[in-house]
């Protein structure tokens, strides 16, 4: 993929993010559209070697729009200055629908990668799932976040949307309390790219990928109440 034409075209972007600048570049637009696909494709073929469940999605639809909803939105501006994807079996990428764990990057106009796995801001059927779930397996989950390449790629989870007193019907003295209090329970890693060595980006994304597993496999197993769930 051509990093900086997609650097300058965002950057571009953002400083023009309106419908007619947008059309007029729209040739543009398409091209760097088609070599991200061509790199989600790609993407998702190296995901498939150590996770089968995500080794027949589909890349079209881990494609996120580039356009807005600005129903709500305080900032009107229509187009994303980013380009992203997120990858999950079944083509389940969206909290609103069954929820379960996502892998998900982005590029933007500063040059920078973001990427990382998990479950952001899950419907509250998979919020209790998980939840029950570290406390059914308090010793899987601490398997989890001691991983030793989780830990040196990540860190631990994120702390982004949390309870301030444990959610009813959870020990406050729990080992896992900080993390049953979270709303999202995801990991992400945000590096400068080397625009001039592109041929690296494919790697890059998979190897961060392949460490965040062990929490997408152990989120997998985290068992739904059916009736929660409907």
């Amino acid at each position: 993929m051509h990093l900086r034409d997609l650097k300058n075209y965002l950057t571009e972007l953002a400083e023009n993010n309106n419908r007619p600048w947008f059309i007029m570049n729209k040739p543009r637009y398409d091209i760097l559209r088609e070599e991200f696909l061509e790199l989600v494709t790609q993407l998702i073929v190296e995901l498939g070697k150590f996770d089968p469940a995500v080794k027949f999605c589909n890349p079209k639809k881990a494609l996120f729009r580039i356009n807005r909803d600005v129903r709500f939105a305080h900032d009107k501006s229509p187009y994303k200055t980013r380009f992203s994807a997120a990858v999950a079996p079944n083509d389940m990428r969206r909290p609103s629908m069954a929820g379960g764990p996502t892998y998900y990057f982005q590029l933007d106009g500063e040059g920078r990668l973001l990427f990382g796995a998990g479950e952001y801001m899950p419907p509250p059927h998979r919020v209790k799932a998980l939840r029950r779930a570290m406390v059914e397996d308090a010793a899987g989950f601490s398997k989890v976040l001691k991983n030793k390449n989780l830990k040196l790629r990540y860190g631990t989870i994120q702390n982004e949307g949390k309870l301030q007193r444990p959610p009813k019907g959870f020990d406050a003295d729990h080992e896992h309390i900080e993390f049953i209090k979270l709303k999202s329970f995801f990991v992400w890693t945000e590096i400068d790219l080397d625009l001039n060595k592109p041929e690296l980006l494919l790697p890059l994304i998979a190897n961060g990928m392949r460490d965040a597993y062990p929490l997408v496999a152990w989120m997998r197993s985290a068992r739904v109440d059916e009736e929660e769930a409907a």
